[in-house]
């Protein structure tokens, strides 16, 4: 049994990391759960029991095995290396670590050793980089990659609570016919499609998509990958879809694709175009499988390949994959 802590636990990605402990029988010894002052004295249920909310101090570490953070960049700044001090391993869901040299930034499918070569943190890639590596892994594998064009179609329980609740909120206010004035995104996300997920930078481009774009070249380890992106914010309440054009080394058929992909770990098939099957959000809602359809061969390129890519963004894109990395941790004896 591990004693294991949660940074960030009433966050979405910190309350689906409890159920996920639960519903995957995680051995929890002594459960921590841990935020900031203003969240301190709220209570959890986890199997059955209600936990106190804890300060997280550095102290609050002491006695950890495996630390899980779902909180801020600065609470990972801060509050990280303290716990490592204090014997914990950090799996961290914050960006602030990811493209640090000497953190690895893991999906156990993808790059499984760089699991064994942690110093005590950990980094859990973005939700949209998590179910972009592992179809890219499998054609990888496979056929080389030249370049990759990417466009997501992402939740808005990507941004959090808030923006679920104004989704919420301004939905029946559209169809009422009002103007629903915005508070979490620059302008209304009902029934509306926003190209700007996080802030923009002096290059064009966003944060989110310098992640996807950064982010892949080092999980794959593939630092000279050319990659675009385009990050789109649409009024779904979870699972992120991708619109992927993947141009290879060698030539690959859509059918070749398609068995290279339905073997890859994470990964499931669903394209039957005739039988209208293909992946949609409410199809990953609740699941942890990276679905792959609408694969194709690109008419304007003759190794270029294109796919539909979809997961909800709360479970693999960030708590199961964070849950599998201490999985794997405890399946090599590493923790």
């Amino acid at each position: 049994m591990k004693n294991v802590a949660i940074l960030g636990a009433s966050g979405l990605v910190g309350q689906t990391l409890l159920r996920l402990l639960e519903e995957r029988n995680f051995p929890v010894g002594k459960l921590r759960i841990l935020a900031t002052a203003r969240s301190a004295g709220q209570t959890v249920t986890f199997r059955g029991q209600e936990l106190v909310i804890e300060e997280a101090t550095p102290d609050a570490f002491a006695g950890v095995d495996i630390a899980f953070f779902a909180a801020s960049n600065e609470a990972s700044r801060e509050l990280a290396p303290e716990a490592v001090r204090r014997g914990a391993v950090v799996i961290d869901k914050s960006s602030y670590w990811r493209m640090h040299p000497e953190v690895p930034l893991a999906v156990p499918e993808v790059n499984p050793d760089a699991i064994r070569q942690h110093r005590g943190i950990i980094a859990s890639p973005n939700c949209s980089t998590i179910q972009l590596v592992l179809p890219l892994k499998a054609l990888h594998d496979a056929a080389g990659l030249r370049r990759v064009v990417v466009s997501t179609y992402q939740a808005v329980s990507g941004t959090g609570k808030e923006a679920v609740e104004e989704l919420r909120r301004q939905a029946p206010r559209v169809l009422a016919g009002e103007d629903p004035e915005p508070q979490v995104y620059p302008r209304p996300i009902a029934f509306n499609v926003l190209p700007h997920c996080d802030s923009f930078q002096e290059n064009g481009y966003t944060r989110e998509e310098m992640k996807l774009t950064l982010e892949t070249r080092k999980i794959l380890g593939l630092p000279d990958l050319p990659i675009a992106a385009t990050a789109v914010r649409v009024p779904v309440f979870t699972g992120h879809s991708e619109a992927v054009l993947v141009e290879t080394e060698e030539k690959l058929t859509a059918a070749q694709a398609r068995e290279v992909l339905a073997r890859m770990p994470g990964v499931v098939v669903v394209d039957d175009p005739a039988a209208l099957a293909y992946p949609d959000p409410l199809m990953a809602a609740g699941r942890d499988e990276v679905f792959v359809g609408r694969i194709r061969e690109d008419l304007s390129s003759p190794t270029g390949l294109w796919l539909w890519v979809v997961s909800d963004n709360l479970r693999k894109g960030a708590a199961t994959n964070a849950i599998q990395i201490a999985e794997f941790l405890i399946r090599e004896g590493l923790r």
